[in-house]
């Protein structure tokens, strides 16, 4: 099984026809994702050829979900549209949206996501400023390399896009069962509970992944959900134990305030709820090779 995406997705590419939408359908493609489609109101009924595979280009994202029954888009929107494009998928009540876009004003990450939770939240956000969801050997939406990792028992949730390829990397012998890169902006949709809960949920993730970093406070709301909610071992890490005190680092929603959000405070936070924490993302790794065994 996996969280959020799996070989059944549909997925549609808003944006589809832009230089990085082109280049990311085609890599999607070739990693197995079930792509049916992108849209582009100025280039709606045209179709683009993917090495052989012709994809057609919708008018909206209603008109894709009728034509083809998508279930989750991609955004690849540039960052002054973004806001339309979320909006428009949440009206259509597409089941995901994964919004791969970077450099998106929270301003507008604020007024999708308020607007999706005001229609009931049928529409599931993930990101802004994300790598997507990645379920190998199932489905690939967003910019995850495919080739990183086989399937297996592991969850992982992520801020960080980097990192996520890493730990991916680094247990590729054991295998993921979905990772899931929620994007590090201020203003996000899914979360590290979001996806703890997921994980938790699904029968054939053993263990979970969790990589946050400093600044806010996510890490140490997830710690408490972790011990009131999650049975499954949890092994953590956190970017920025080497930050330079009071220097803004990485990304925008990396800001500190006094003793609160950093790497030091998020360790000790995660550690009291049992989840071992690694210091590099080479030693999480160990960690969790160590959790695996157990098992």
């Amino acid at each position: 099984m996996a969280i959020f995406l799996n070989e059944n997705s549909k997925v549609i590419v808003q944006g589809m026809t832009g230089s990085e939408g082109m280049k990311h359908t085609r890599r999607m493609l070739k990693a197995g994702t079930q792509i049916v489609g992108g849209v582009n109101p100025r280039k709606a009924g045209q179709k683009v050829d993917f090495d052989g595979q012709s994809l057609p280009v919708f008018a909206s994202v209603q008109e894709a979900i009728a034509e083809t029954g998508a279930d989750t888009s991609v955004v690849f929107v540039p960052p002054a549209f973004c806001k339309a494009a979320v909006l428009e998928a949440v009206d259509a009540e597409i089941g995901t949206v994964i919004v791969i876009t970077e450099g998106i004003p929270v301003h507008d990450s604020v007024v999708f996501w308020n607007y999706a939770e005001s229609k009931g939240n049928k529409t599931r956000i993930v990101g802004p400023n994300c790598p997507g969801i990645a379920s190998p050997g199932k489905s690939n939406a967003g910019i995850t390399p495919a080739d990183i990792t086989d399937a297996g028992p592991i969850g992982l949730v992520s801020k960080s896009g980097t990192l996520t390829y890493q730990l991916m990397y680094e247990l590729r012998d054991i295998g993921f069962s979905t990772s899931v890169g929620i994007g590090g902006d201020p203003v996000i949709g899914t979360t590290h509970i979001d996806c703890l809960k997921a994980f938790e949920a699904d029968p054939e993730t053993k263990a979970i992944v969790m990589i946050g970093e400093i600044g806010g406070d996510a890490e140490e709301r997830a710690a408490e959900y972790i011990k009131a909610h999650v049975t499954k071992p949890v092994v953590g890490y956190i970017a920025g134990f080497t930050a330079p005190e009071g220097k803004t680092m990485g990304h925008a929603g990396a800001i500190i305030s006094g003793s609160a959000g950093t790497a030091e405070s998020k360790k000790e936070a995660l550690e009291a709820a049992g989840v071992k924490v690694g210091k590099t993302p080479s030693e999480t790794a160990n960690l969790m090779r160590e959790v695996i065994k157990g098992l």
